[in-house]
């Protein structure tokens, strides 16, 4: 019988943790767009960087990306590049996290971000000397962490993962009869105990974009949509996973919309992977998940206010300096090495 708990200090409300939503570029004319998108290549060149970015940044900061020789990806996409790009300067449009996976997995690179101030909400809701309480109350655990985690709680971890790999890397665990602590997202925490079976007690952590999505909005959008698949992220609440025709990670959705014969879909996510999906698929119509249920006040309106931070104009005046340099303890990447490099290693053996 699997035991499921939830345990760990939520701050007292999201808004404590959330910040507003960087101002929305100003739509640009074509020509302004391909001057702008060319100077921040020709700067991203001179300092021999290359820009990753993350499904949920700015359309804008995707298309720098693809055209100069980036990338676009998920968060165990973008560790991998990151660790096997040449480049001497590695661009993390992302948040914090993010930019710290990098950093230990490429210590010899510099690793800038745009701002360091876009932070995640999942790690924010996890502090490094709380998580070190629990596990040292529940020693015969194995401690599993969510990538959306800072390096000092990677640095306590068995196994880092990703969402597109959590359900199996968590099957394999519990098939050799191990019992998980799990941190920080309930809401994934539960998707994958109810996939494995596994014994997990989970942290109670949440992402400010994926809570929001409410099932009444959802049963709504079909109405009026019946013909429309719905597509889910498993951060997102049981109810609101349970009227999904497909759960997954960024990258696992976004196949799934080219894989799925429906030519509508309601996507509950962050809306920045509308770029890449409409890119992919571009006779298809993809429709923004409502959020914050029947007459609540929107927080982040499907979009993550510290992703929205990454703005051309920032990542190129991080490009002049080190003041939005990434920099993690050498000790502290030691341990926090370990389990990311486990993460990367089952990642390849399922290639």
């Amino acid at each position: 019988m699997t035991a499921s708990y939830q345990v760990g200090t939520r701050p007292e409300s999201i808004e404590a943790i959330c910040v507003p939503a960087h101002p929305q570029q100003d739509v640009l004319s074509g020509e302004a767009r391909r001057a702008q998108l060319q100077q921040a290549q020709d700067q991203l060149a001179r300092r021999g960087a290359v820009l990753v970015a993350h499904y949920y940044t700015d359309p804008l900061m995707q298309e720098l990306a693809e055209i100069s020789g980036g990338f676009i990806g998920d968060s165990l996409e973008m560790a991998r590049f990151g660790a096997e790009t040449e480049a001497s300067t590695v661009v993390v449009a992302g948040v914090r996290f993010m930019g710290e996976t990098a950093k230990i997995l490429s210590p010899n690179k510099t690793v800038l971000m745009p701002t360091l101030a876009a932070e995640c909400s999942l790690d924010l809701g996890c502090p490094p000397d709380e998580f070190a309480a629990l596990r040292a109350r529940h020693p015969d655990r194995t401690v599993v962490v969510y990538a959306n985690t800072s390096a000092a709680v990677k640095a306590q971890a068995d196994w880092v993962v990703t969402s597109s790999i959590a359900v199996d890397l968590v099957a394999h665990l519990h098939a050799q009869g191990e019992k998980i602590l799990w941190a920080p997202d309930q809401h994934l925490g539960r998707y994958v105990a109810d996939q494995t079976g596994a014994d997990m007690l989970l942290w109670d952590g949440a992402c400010v974009v994926h809570e929001e999505f409410k099932a009444q909005g959802i049963e709504r959008m079909k109405a009026v949509y019946p013909e429309a698949a719905v597509l889910v992220h498993p951060e997102s609440p049981k109810p609101v996973l349970a009227l999904a025709d497909r759960v997954g990670s960024t990258t696992q959705l976004l196949k799934a919309t080219q894989d799925m014969p429906q030519q509508q879909f309601i996507v509950a996510t962050d809306r920045g992977i509308f770029y890449k999906m409409q890119q992919a698929n571009p006779h298809k119509t993809f429709i923004e998940a409502p959020t914050a249920g029947n007459g609540a006040t929107c927080r982040s309106c499907a979009h993550c206010p510290w992703m929205a931070m990454n703005q051309l104009d920032a990542l190129m005046q991080s490009l002049q300096g080190d003041q939005q340099e990434i920099r993690v303890d050498p000790e502290l990447r030691e341990r926090a090495l370990v389990p990311l490099r486990r993460m990367l290693d089952f990642a390849a053996a399922r290639k």
